[in-house]
């Protein structure tokens, strides 16, 4: 009943081992696969995997690659949504405020980004760092009747009732995991059963305990556990919450 709503399996960091990487998944009970694009370059390989049962890949070009992105990519990026009917969202997009240098320029990606969004009736998969609230803003002012989800989400119970006001899911991953974590704790347990997906962002953002290790999506499960824990919910409760709220999402069958 697990689905990893979030996972970059495309990244050259599984070319050694992803079918065991996988394996791993399944085996853990995870039956599907979100994978989110990040720079043109890199939509053949999310394409390719998207074509393998249980994959769903999103198309999207990621605030953390400024550098490797062009003008000519939002165009390029509207005529691979209108020729791949099997991508279930445009992302990762979004605002990554550590890096000032870029913020207009990803402000003008990210508006581009959600206008496609709209334009093709997706939900968008938003990156958001140390930028809640004017993200918020945003996504208010460009509405989205297909909602999308906070990837990633770490911040308050507050700034998450403004995303699920908007329509959008947040996205729940290793962050959970740290006992550090409390506002964010706080935040998990103020949610609907219906407000949040489980992610590992794989293979970034590893879990506590994993500090300095290749994530992966089989950590799912952990995840889970952990926000059963947070919210006093049985596992399957919490996975099967997820699971609902994923399919819904991304329109999976």
């Amino acid at each position: 009943m697990l689905i990893d709503a979030h996972c970059h399996l495309d990244f050259p960091d599984f070319d050694a081992d992803r079918e065991a990487v996988i394996a791993r998944a399944r085996a853990a009970g995870v039956q599907h696969f979100v994978v989110p694009g990040t720079t043109r370059v890199r939509w053949s390989g999310v394409l390719a995997l998207g074509e393998r049962d249980a994959i769903s890949p999103c198309l999207g070009l990621h605030p953390y690659f400024m550098d490797a992105h062009c003008d000519a990519d939002i165009d390029a990026l509207a005529r691979s949504l209108d020729d791949n009917p099997q991508v279930v969202a445009v992302g990762e997009c979004g605002i990554d405020a550590r890096f000032p240098e870029t913020l207009e320029a990803q402000w003008r990606l990210f508006d581009a980004q959600l206008r496609l969004a709209r334009a093709h009736g997706l939900p968008a998969v938003v990156h958001c760092v140390q930028a809640n609230d004017k993200v918020a803003k945003r996504l208010r002012q460009l509405a989205l009747p297909a909602g999308g989800l906070i990837h990633a989400f770490a911040g308050s119970p507050e700034q998450a009732r403004r995303f699920l006001d908007l329509g959008f899911v947040l996205g729940l991953g290793g962050a959970v995991t740290f006992d550090r974590a409390r506002r964010l704790h706080r935040a998990v347990q103020s949610l609907p059963d219906d407000g949040f997906v489980l992610e590992t962002d794989s293979p970034d953002m590893p879990l506590a305990g994993h500090q300095g290790q290749r994530n992966e999506p089989a950590r799912v499960a952990e995840v889970c556990r952990a926000v059963a824990a947070l919210r006093h919910q049985a596992v399957e409760e919490v996975a099967a919450s997820a699971d609902a709220t994923t399919r819904r999402l991304f329109r999976l069958a």
